[in-house]
C-alpha cells in the first residue's frame, strides 16, 4: 500500500466486541479466530479486539497467563494474523520480567510479524490493576503502512496529554482496545469525541460486551473521525462492526482548522510541573 498520506490511503478497520471469558484463553482465542475469518472475509486490513482479550481480569493469575510477547498467547494471535492475513491488534497479560505483568497492546501485521506493542501506561484503581501489574513507560508510535500509528489502552482515553504526544508526533490514528463498562457509557463516548477533535486525528476504539466480577460492559466499540463525528458504533452485543476510513482526512482536517500549528507550548507546556 502506497504510504504517501497525498494519496489518501485506506483502511478497512473491523472491530471485534465479545464477551470475555473469564481466565479462559482458548475459549476466547477460539472467538478470535472465527472473528479473524470473517474480517478477513470482508476484507478489512486489520481486525481490533478488546482490552485483556484472552482473558479478562483474571489479575490475581497473571503469573499463569502471562507470556513474552513472541510466545504463548502472542504468538498464537500471530498465527492467526497470517493465517487470515489480516493485522490484529489487542491487548494481553504480558511477562515483563520473571514477577512482573503488563496489559500489553500489540499490533501484529498480516504475515504474523509483531510491528510494536505497548503496555497500559495508566493503572485503573476500580480493577485493582496496580495491585497486580507494572505500568508501561513508554508511548508506541508506529510506523505503518498506513503512516504513524499510536496505541493506548481503556483508562489512557481519561489522559489527553497522551494523545496529544501522539499528535504532536504525527499520528494519524490511535487504537484503543477497552473494557469500559456501564454506567459511564457517556464518558467513553464524549471522551473519545473529545481525543479525536482535539488532535484532529481518528479513534478506533473495542469495547467488550457481557459481564464479569460486577461489572456490566456495553460495548459501543466505534470509529471517530478528526472532525469528530462517528464513522461507525456497535451496540450492546456481540458483533463485528465494518468500517473504512480515509486517512487523508486527518491532513484535510488538520489544514482546514490548523490547531496543532496554532499551539503556545510557552503558555502552559510546564505549568504545573
Amino acid at each position: 500500500m502506497d504510504t504517501d498520506v497525498k494519496s489518501r490511503p485506506q483502511l478497512k478497520v473491523a472491530l471485534g466486541q465479545f464477551d470475555v471469558i473469564l481466565g479462559d484463553p482458548a475459549a476466547n482465542l477460539e472467538t478470535v479466530a472465527r472473528l479473524a475469518a470473517k474480517a478477513a472475509a470482508s476484507q478489512a486490513d486489520i481486525l481490533v479486539l478488546p482490552e485483556l482479550w484472552s482473558t479478562g481480569y483474571d489479575l490475581e493469575n497473571a503469573g499463569d497467563h502471562a507470556a513474552g510477547l513472541s510466545s504463548g498467547i502472542f504468538r498464537s494471535a500471530a498465527h492467526l494474523a497470517a493465517q487470515h492475513g489480516i493485522h490484529l491488534l489487542g491487548s494481553c497479560l504480558s511477562l515483563i520480567s520473571e514477577e512482573s505483568y503488563g496489559n500489553t497492546a500489540v499490533l501484529i501485521d498480516d504475515h504474523g510479524v509483531t510491528l510494536g506493542a505497548y503496555s497500559k501506561g495508566h493503572l485503573f484503581g476500580l480493577m485493582e490493576e496496580a495491585l497486580y501489574l507494572t505500568a508501561g513507560s513508554q508511548l508506541a508510535l508506529l510506523d505503518t503502512s498506513w503512516g504513524k500509528i499510536g496505541l493506548a489502552v481503556c483508562y489512557d482515553l481519561r489522559f489527553p496529554e497522551l494523545f496529544r504526544s501522539y499528535a504532536l508526533g504525527g499520528a494519524k490514528i490511535v487504537f484503543l482496545p477497552s473494557q469500559w463498562p456501564h454506567p459511564r457509557l457517556a464518558h467513553w463516548q464524549t471522551l473519545l469525541r473529545a481525543r479525536a477533535i482535539e488532535n484532529q486525528m481518528f479513534m478506533v476504539a473495542c469495547n467488550r460486551v457481557g459481564s464479569s466480577r460486577g461489572f456490566d460492559f456495553f460495548g459501543h466499540s466505534c470509529i471517530i473521525d478528526p472532525w469528530g463525528e462517528t464513522v461507525v458504533e456497535g451496540g450492546e452485543g456481540e458483533a463485528l462492526i465494518v468500517a473504512q476510513i480515509n486517512l487523508g482526512d486527518v491532513d484535510e482536517t488538520r489544514s482546514r482548522m490548523p490547531v496543532l500549528s496554532d499551539r503556545r507550548p510557552e503558555l502552559y507546556g510546564n505549568v504545573w510541573e
